[in-house]
């Protein structure tokens, strides 16, 4: 192995030794703890630390990492005190995620590292947001993010490289190419020779270079980081290396032929590099044996300190409480400024103004700069708040959304439009595994709207019509809104972009044009997770949202002799319990109406909790009034006959009359 110093001091050379031998330390220490049992479970970096170390070490302190299962140098070189490591490779509470996520599952705002999750892809995504952030401040600063060989076959990774170069974003895409996808080779996994040869497919730099050579890698990054802070670009950067264990311990590795292992073991990155710093005199053995000593001893005292803490303990009351990032939101009350709108205008209207309220909110979706959006809800937003806020995304939703993740990491608000709620299924990973476990796992904010146009009624068949809200109310760590009025509407929208949490905010198509009312043309807020009582009754309570309530209005404008509660939730997560309840418990009667399918719909949710806590209270067993466990036709007749507004009445009459 050649090592080039391209100018590099006796000072950096050392630093970088000191750097790379720690890891390699740290791990030798965690497998023996590992067959002890000490630990559950270990994923091995042996073999490829030159990696970790030269692209963390070339970077300042300041700008961001996204490591992966093997890039303990990540994190011992942005000076991770190791106890804290330690404490969360063992689940304690001096760790990063008071328990609730294993190994490097985690970030750190002290560290600006930002962890993985299992599903690998996502990453990419979210350091597109990051370094999205960097370049609108024009602070100059480098966003690297990491995946192997096999990572880099799962679609997210061609959608993060393709935002990244349409929007010319200063990020390193770091490509551990080491053979392997824990067992299946790269012929089993790609056919182009190297990743870098996708940089010309891209419209990005690409360098294929040795990833077990410390000072190469360390040179690499540091001349794209010149070039990115001069000219913000997305780059490849394809590291070749192996990885000498098993993906993790317990698969071992015979699937490896011996020759390959012995042929990468004559390349180990550490072992190398300590001949050439023997070699050119910087370090003699005795120093390097002292030195170890030191970085052992280090890692004991760690060790010991972490072991030392007692097993994590906590109540259902603290783990429902970090669900949430903690928020105080301030109610501004409509004024008396008022204008006629319809459900789109008001939707407009909102977001405008939290466009003028929030300087660092950022829109993105399909369509929405220029054209306005399918449905012109930006109409004319470019040319108000420019090309950099109001931005075009190619068709990848999950990009997109797991660039929202990145902006609100990095300081920044996002609101994401799908362009149908049904689309939502492309960016599907990242909402349910990304934004709404972020905050739980490692206490940092997904500051996020995702606007969902739903519903049917418009003729516009299976794949433009779902009501696909149930799948979000089941998710832990997400809001869910769903007005059924234009001024809820644009009251919720605000009040979803002031809070730091993820935000499921679903929009009714058939509603957009077809209803409006009075609404405040000043800015103001609707409170998250309050329902409405929009008619009082003593003969049965309605509780529905969305479409519903308009289905559940004519009815009982039709049938005056119905004395009902009209219960419109708004908010389905977090849920209006007590309003719920409260109508129950005085009427005796319950139907709960949505218009998603019966089997699985919210409100089974409902139902069942009317049914276990007013029980003593009914009169008659909780109804559910739901659409046909179909997908959504496309022809009137039958989309008509599959909507539960066809049999809302009869349903609510049978039982009235029980």
């Amino acid at each position: 192995m050649k090592f080039n110093r391209k100018g590099i001091s006796d000072a950096e050379l050392l630093d970088l030794y000191k750097a790379i031998i720690k890891p390699r330390l740290v791990e030798e220490k965690m497998l023996i703890l590992l067959r002890q049992g000490k630990i559950s479970k270990w994923f091995s970096g042996i073999g490829q630390e030159a990696i970790s170390v030269g692209v963390a070490s070339a970077l300042n302190q300041d700008e961001y990492v996204l490591p992966m299962h093997r890039n303990l140098g990540v994190f011992t070189s942005k000076n991770v005190p190791l106890n804290r490591l330690f404490s969360q490779f063992q689940g304690k509470a001096n760790g990063f995620t008071k328990g609730r996520d294993r190994s490097f599952h985690f970030g750190t705002q002290e560290h600006n590292i930002v962890g993985m999750i299992s599903h690998l892809g996502p990453q990419l995504g979210v350091a597109d947001g990051i370094a999205l952030a960097n370049k609108l401040e024009n602070n100059k600063k480098t966003t690297a993010v990491f995946t192997g060989d096999g990572g880099a076959s799962e679609g997210d990774f061609h959608e993060a490289l393709n935002v990244a170069a349409v929007w010319d974003l200063p990020v390193i895409f770091v490509i551990e190419n080491n053979g392997y996808g824990l067992s299946t080779p790269s012929s089993e996994q790609f056919r182009c020779k190297q990743f870098a040869d996708k940089g010309i497919g891209y419209g990005m730099d690409a360098y294929t270079i040795d990833g077990n050579n410390i000072l190469e890698v360390f040179a690499a990054v540091k001349d794209i980081k010149e070039q990115i802070a001069y000219k913000p670009k997305p780059v490849i950067l394809e590291c070749m290396s192996f990885r000498m264990r098993g993906h993790e311990e317990a698969s071992g590795t015979k699937y490896v032929p011996k020759e390959l292992m012995d042929m990468w073991a004559k390349k180990d990155p550490v072992e190398n590099y300590e001949k050439f710093l023997i070699q050119e005199k910087l370090i003699s053995q005795e120093e390097i044996d002292v030195l170890k000593q030191e970085i052992k001893q280090e890692i004991n005292t760690a060790w010991a300190t972490a072991d030392s803490e007692p097993r994590i303990e906590s109540t259902p009351e603290k783990e429902l409480a970090d669900i949430y990032a903690p928020y105080t939101p301030e109610l501004i009350y409509p004024s008396a400024n008022k204008s006629e709108k319809r459900l789109i205008d008001a939707i407009s209207d909102g977001l405008k103004q939290s466009m003028q309220k929030h300087d660092k909110l950022i829109i993105m979706g399909q369509d929405i700069a220029d054209y306005g959006g399918v449905f012109k809800i930006t109409d004319g937003f470019m040319s108000e708040f420019g090309r950099d806020r109001v931005r075009n995304t190619p068709i990848c939703e999950s990009a997109i959304v797991s660039a929202a993740l990145g902006l609100s990491i990095n300081g920044y608000k996002a609101v994401m439009e799908m362009q149908f709620a049904d689309f939502v299924t492309s960016g599907f990973n990242p909402i349910i595994n990304n934004l709404a476990k972020t905050h739980y796992r490692w206490g940092e904010k997904a500051d996020v709207v995702v606007r969902m146009p739903t519903g049917a009624g418009v003729g516009a068949g299976p794949f433009h019509s779902q009501s696909n809200e149930a799948w979000f109310t089941h998710t832990p760590g997400l809001k869910v809104v769903y007005p059924a009025f234009p001024e809820d509407a644009k009251g919720l929208l605000n009040a979803s972009i002031n809070d730091p949490n993820p935000v499921m905010y679903f929009e009714h198509k058939a509603l957009y044009r077809s209803l409006s009312e009075s609404v405040s043309d000043d800015y103001f807020t609707t409170e998250i997770g309050e329902a409405n009582l929009i008619k009082e009754g003593n003969d049965v309570s309605i509780i529905t949202y969305g479409m519903g309530v308009h289905w559940a209005l004519e009815v009982l404008k039709n049938n005056h002799d119905i004395s009902a509660d009209l219960v419109d939730l708004r908010t389905l997560v977090p849920l209006d319990k007590e309003m719920v309840l409260n109508s129950v418990k005085k009427t005796g009667r319950a139907i709960v109406l949505h218009e998603d399918c019966m089997i699985g719909g919210f409100g089974s949710d409902i139902s069942a909790m009317i049914a276990d806590e007013c029980f003593e209270y009914l009169d008659a067993p909780v109804k559910r009034s739901a659409s046909m466990d179909t997908p959504v036709p496309f022809a009137y007749e039958l989309e008509d006959e599959f909507l539960a507004k066809s049999r809302f009445e009869a349903q609510l009459k049978e039982l009235l009359a029980y």
